[in-house]
């Protein structure tokens, strides 16, 4: 194949690009994602480690607030000292705010660790189950 050049309306001039026909890709076989999960790797296993910890921090979180409130956490996480909570909504934020000393002694007892601080952040809602 050439290329060729030619000029457009303002006189400019155009090339045109050549473009090689390059044989199939050669993909790898697909592996299932739980086979993928459950080989590992560093970066993955230390993921898979985080989210561990995020959801025994979103299960005490949780089982320390009363029912009403413990529905509209949608995520929760500890680290460094500090218990970071995702709330659905600004009021329910306030809320929270009110009971965050009780928060932070009951889930530091319950979770064996010292927690300093805890945020709160207001975070899209978690989706309803199917």
């Amino acid at each position: 194949m050439q290329n060729k050049v030619g000029r457009n309306k303002e006189n400019c001039t155009v090339f045109a690009h050549q473009f090689r026909r390059i044989g199939p890709n050669r993909v790898k076989k697909l592996k299932a994602i739980n086979e993928l999960i459950s080989a590992g790797g560093k970066r993955l296993s230390v993921l898979k480690t985080k989210a561990q910890a995020r959801t025994r921090a979103f299960e005490h979180v949780c089982a320390a607030l009363p029912p009403p409130l413990a529905r509209t956490v949608v995520s929760a996480g500890l680290e460094h000292g500090q218990l970071t909570i995702g709330v659905a909504g600004a009021a329910w934020a306030a809320r929270l705010r009110y009971v965050t000393e009780a928060l932070r002694v009951q889930v530091g007892s319950s979770m064996s660790v010292d927690i300093q601080k805890v945020r709160i952040r207001v975070v899209p809602p978690r989706p309803q189950d199917a």
